[in-house]
């Protein structure tokens, strides 16, 4: 992790085109201004871990639903066994 000192008004780049700003400071809170591209999405983490959980959650659920649908057999019946040749041996 980068650590840097700044003062109000002052600011970082990151990569050229993303611009961090201190805005305020007031007691132990700072306020940030971001400049961003408009393809890039920025979010307190709490919110980015948030959306995070709900794409995890809509995939699974996609998920679940794509096994359900696809009607899986659940045996295998005699006849396919016998037809095939396979003969099950006794242990």
């Amino acid at each position: 992790m980068l650590v840097l000192s700044r003062y109000k008004d002052e600011s970082i780049i990151i990569d050229g085109n993303i611009e961090v700003m201190i805005v305020a400071v007031r007691g132990r809170k700072v306020q940030l201004g971001i400049t961003a591209p408009k393809e890039i999405s920025v979010h307190r983490k709490e919110v980015y871990q948030a959306i995070q959980r709900e794409k995890k959650a809509e995939i699974n659920q996609h998920e679940s639903r794509t096994i359900e649908s696809q009607n899986f057999p659940h045996f295998v019946h005699d006849s396919l066994l016998h037809s095939s040749g396979y003969r099950a041996k006794k242990l």
